[in-house]
């Protein structure tokens, strides 16, 4: 599994904090435009870089975080993950991922003694996991309110 990760320094934050709102207009012009593909000039030269529009989506992911002084880390969502690695992914205990994988919750395979799980398995889990929490939560908010329970 191929990974890149890198900790963010002030000066890349500063520079991301310069650029981050182009990006994100730059971004909005074109969907509003339905561009598919959008073009970059290489500062310096006169070439132009033509690149996909999920591609400067995801550029303007990065700068944003970068903005915010978050770290990142890329990694293709084809790859297989370690249950330690996707504990970390989602803010919970090696032993509580085992237990997922167990019940069938996550998807994985067995490599020898080891578990691998897909990355995208892991994203699709957290996701998933989000979404129910928020209409749980939802549906607890009005029957507090139904109850009259002091919250307005």
């Amino acid at each position: 599994m191929s990974a890149i990760i890198h900790k963010i320094t002030k000066s890349d934050q500063k520079i991301a904090l310069l650029s981050a709102k182009i990006l994100a207009d730059s971004e909005d012009q074109a969907i509003k435009d339905k561009d598919e593909v959008i073009k970059l000039r290489i500062q310096g030269s006169d070439e132009v870089v033509i690149i996909p529009l999920k591609a400067l989506q995801l550029l303007n992911s990065i700068i944003s975080n970068m903005a915010q002084g978050k770290s990142i880390a890329l990694m293709p969502t084809d790859a297989e993950v370690s249950t330690q690695q996707a504990a970390e992914i989602l803010n919970v205990s090696r032993p509580h991922v085992i237990k997922l994988l167990e019940k069938g919750e996550i998807p994985h395979k067995k490599v020898g003694s080891h578990r691998r799980i897909l990355l995208q398995d892991v994203l699709k889990y957290e996701a998933n996991f989000k979404s129910d929490r928020r209409k749980k939560l939802d549906y607890l908010a009005k029957e507090a309110q139904h109850l009259n329970m002091g919250y307005e």
